[in-house]
């Protein structure tokens, strides 16, 4: 599982002043616990910013970099933003995200084509958010198709196919699940990807929905997940399920999860 360390937002409060006040340490100390938890990636976003956000975008990459060699998730929509913040990042970024959306879309491609970087392709489109597995494949297959022709590498998308709260809708969580089972069954290669804890938004008992979820969604193929490290039930949850789908040779991470304490 690829783990994209989530706690660097600036929708997080502390998050937010900490970055107000360029509070190095602060951020350093978020991205160092979640470097020792199992972290592929840090997402950084400073979008509540909307004036500054290329500024302090640039700046979160260099405090992450500056603290642990672990490469960021730049997540932003905003290509000045994006721009910015790779012109002072080391190593492989990952974007999040790219869109079907005209203006996103035409926007991030030409900074993202014939490129090493990771991507993440969210399926969303100037339609709004697709409800079925049949919407969001045809999203898929068009951001995916579009990247291929744009010389980005199969390994490096990943398909988020949307979570959306299943205090709306029944069928959401079977629909998110279904779909990232036929994703890859249909496009060989591609990673998929998501932020998961949407599922639960508006219920209480979120972590238990949530590790729940994961635990389906890992078994359906979902192979990265925008979380936050530092949840030992949730981290347990993903190596379990690994485990469970054959994804773990003689069970070796999850013998060496529980021998770390994870499971107590």
């Amino acid at each position: 599982m690829i783990i994209i360390g989530e706690l660097i937002n600036a929708s997080r409060k502390a998050v937010a002043t900490a970055i107000e006040s360029c509070d190095k340490e602060a951020i350093r100390k978020i991205a160092m616990d979640q470097a020792e938890h199992h972290t592929d990636y840090i997402d950084v976003n400073a979008g509540i910013f909307v004036d500054k956000e290329a500024e302090y975008l640039t700046w979160l990459v260099e405090t992450v970099q500056d603290a642990t060699d672990i490469p960021c998730a730049i997540d932003s929509p905003d290509p000045k933003a994006v721009e910015a913040a790779l012109k002072v990042h080391k190593g492989t970024a990952m974007i999040n995200s790219i869109s079907l959306e005209k203006e996103r879309y035409d926007n991030i491609m030409p900074i993202i084509a014939g490129t090493g970087l990771k991507v993440v392709a969210l399926c969303m489109s100037d339609e709004g958010m697709p409800v079925t597995v049949d919407d969001r494949l045809k999203i898929a297959g068009k951001l995916i198709n579009g990247l291929l022709k744009n010389n980005i590498l199969v390994e490096n998308i990943f398909v988020d196919p949307l979570v959306q709260p299943l205090a709306v809708d029944k069928t959401y969580g079977m629909g998110f699940i279904n779909t990232i089972e036929a994703i890859k069954k249909e496009f060989k290669g591609i990673h998929t990807a998501c932020g998961l804890s949407n599922i639960s938004y508006g219920l209480p008992g979120r972590k238990h929905l949530n590790r729940a979820f994961m635990i389906q969604a890992v078994l359906k193929g979902l192979d990265g997940a925008i979380i936050n490290p530092l949840d030992k039930g949730m981290m347990s949850a993903i190596i379990t399920a690994e485990a469970l789908a054959g994804k773990d040779d003689y069970c070796m991470n999850y013998l060496k999860a529980f021998r770390s304490g994870l499971f107590n």
